[in-house]
């Protein structure tokens, strides 16, 4: 797939323009052009690449590669922003709205998602209406399995935005019309629109993706049954749910690393850091628990840019701006610390901040293991004779002013000794994998007023991390949250789960002190971008309450 991605990119933002076609009243000079492009098996795989490729550039920032998403930050930064789970103090400016739930209708990153959604959707229903115009397949299966992969990610730009913003315009075909009369669709109609698509995609997206031909990085039926669990419980239908996960956990094809894996397996380390150990993330490594790897692999055609990715610098602490402290791929690369884990969660680990040591993690949690959180940092300068060797403490203001020291995940380490000061991690991501799908089956079962069955799915992913049962009797949905913190953290958007759960206003409050006397309902959702109300001229477009 990853050979093609680079052409596909250009296609995007030709194919994007396809539909303003009459409105700009001109032709599309290009051999890239949809009508030239989407005439047969081979055109439709270019652009299904294309949707993959602008898929990924939700990770950019910079707008590199002609991605959507740019400036300051990577803007999925700030979905941990103004959650239970990081402070945003101190942090890149870009960042500060969200910190301090003062978000303007103008606010870039807001306007930047509405257009990477509606940009996949375009360009997704682009590909579904020439595949009915299409007749030059290569094989009877191929018109329905293209269909299948834009109706699913049709459905997933619809997540972000639902989300976001709430109530959107549902939009299922090729506007050629210029059109300044949109209405924002009740958002129970869009989960609706959402859910029929995923029930197709799970329908006729390939089932195995262990067949010589299967490509790294492409859908499964599997990762639709994923996302579709998720969306069942965005609409409040727990036993849809439910069914839906456990499609994914009994498919067979899937489970839950449990030994030593992958490029390291017989070095230091524990099975959950192999997990995100650079080239571990795909099934040629053993990993039987990813079920969708975004591909953003270093030095490859078609892989990440420099802009790409910048979680590694989000979370990773600014330790080589302290004297005696070099660059190091063992320490991560780069980082610059945007996002700082808050203590009630990650813990002190026995520094000499003794305030609650271990966090929300057990004795024998592996998730908490020193593979897993760095808590020791050891001056690595050589040229520092005085120092070289020496534990580096971690204090308040490390921590907090200069976030140059802290407790740090480790999951989203990346270096390369060739470039120790990139700013991308060119590292395959997994963007769903199954202990997740056992987490959104334990919601289900919640839903379902069910914590036998909800301990039950939390306890699988527990044992793989050699932590303790969690009792029925103590599994509610406070339990679950703190347990995708220490499975998820980072890898999930947490303003997505804990709006979805309902809880984003009683965690804020209960976690978040800077703004626990701020946080309202209103906060659940984002404005909609003022130059988007501004330029529908033709129909009333609210606000969401809250926001001028």
């Amino acid at each position: 797939m990853k050979n093609i991605i680079t052409t596909s990119l250009a296609l995007i933002i030709l194919i994007s323009l396809g539909g303003c076609k009459k409105f700009l009243e001109e032709e599309l000079k290009t051999q890239l052009a949809p009508s030239n492009t989407y005439t047969s098996t081979y055109g439709f795989e270019v652009g299904s690449a294309g949707l993959y490729a602008l898929t990924r550039s939700e990770y950019n920032t910079f707008g590199e590669g002609g991605a959507f998403i740019h400036n300051g930050a990577t803007p999925y930064e700030s979905l941990q922003a103004a959650t239970d789970i990081a402070d945003v103090i101190n942090s890149d400016g870009s960042l500060t709205s969200f910190a301090t739930l003062e978000i303007p209708t103008t606010e870039r990153f807001a306007l930047s998602y509405w257009n990477w959604a509606f940009s996949v959707i375009s360009s997704a229903n682009l590909m579904l209406v020439y595949s009915e115009k299409n007749t030059n397949w290569n094989s009877p299966s191929d018109k329905v399995r293209f269909q299948a992969e834009a109706r699913f990610f049709r459905a997933y730009a619809y997540r972000t935005l639902v989300y976001l913003y709430g109530d959107v315009p549902f939009v299922e075909t090729i506007l050629y019309d210029f059109q300044l009369n949109f209405t924002r669709t009740p958002k129970a109609e869009v989960i609706g629109h959402m859910i029929d698509d995923l029930k197709f995609a799970a329908q006729n997206l390939p089932s195995n993706p262990d067949v010589s031909d299967f490509k790294e990085g492409k859908l499964t039926k599997w990762a639709a049954s994923h996302l579709l669990s998720e969306v069942y419980l965005m609409q409040g239908d727990y036993p849809a749910a439910e069914q839906a996960a456990l499609a994914v956990i009994n498919s067979g094809y899937y489970g839950l690393m449990k030994t030593r894996f992958g490029v390291n397996k017989d070095k230091a380390g524990d099975v959950f850091s192999d997990l995100f150990l650079e080239n571990n993330q795909n099934r040629k490594s053993g990993n039987r628990e990813s079920i969708w790897a975004l591909q953003f692999q270093f030095n490859t055609i078609g892989g990440g840019t420099n802009s790409d990715d910048w979680t590694r610098r989000a979370w990773i602490p600014n330790y080589s701006s302290i004297s005696g402290f070099v660059l190091a791929d063992t320490l991560g690369g780069r980082g610059i610390a945007q996002l700082v884990p808050m203590k009630w969660w990650v813990g002190t680990g026995g520094t000499n901040l003794t305030d609650n040591i271990t966090g929300i993690f057990g004795n024998n949690d592996i998730r908490n293991s020193n593979y897993n959180i760095k808590r020791s940092w050891y001056y690595n300068n050589s040229a520092d004779a005085a120092l070289f060797g020496k534990k580096a403490n971690i204090t308040q203001q490390t921590w907090f002013s200069t976030k140059t020291l802290f407790p740090t995940i480790t999951k989203f380490f990346y270096g390369r000794i060739e470039n120790l000061a990139l700013t991308g991690s060119y590292k395959d991501r997994m963007k769903f994998r199954l202990a997740e799908t056992y987490l959104l089956l334990a919601e289900a079962y919640l839903g379902q007023t069910n914590p036998s069955k909800a301990a039950d799915a939390v306890n699988e992913v527990r044992r793989r991390a050699g932590a303790t049962d969690v009792a029925a009797a103590d599994m509610n949905m406070d339990f679950l949250l703190d347990e995708r913190i220490r499975e998820l953290v980072g890898e999930e958007s947490r303003k997505f789960t804990l709006v979805r759960t309902k809880k984003y206003v009683d965690r804020v409050k209960a976690h978040n002190p800077a703004l626990a006397g701020k946080v309202n309902e209103n906060h659940m959702l984002w404005p909609i971008p003022q130059v988007i109300r501004d330029a529908n001229t033709g129909a009333p477009f609210p606000q969401n309450p809250g926001y001028n």
